[in-house]
């Protein structure tokens, strides 16, 4: 899994991507070629 700045262009990677929204941070899918998988965003919850 690649960090990325912009998800942007990962998703323009290949037409079977996706991005989706988890826990704060965005992801890249790629079911058809896992190796186009991407994150970005820290992902830090707030506690109360």
């Amino acid at each position: 899994m690649q960090v990325l700045s912009s998800l942007k262009t990962a998703r323009s990677r290949h037409p079977g991507c996706q991005v989706v929204k988890r826990r704060g941070r965005l992801y890249v899918i790629c079911k058809d070629n896992p190796r186009f998988k991407a994150r970005q965003g820290s992902g830090k919850r707030k506690r109360r």
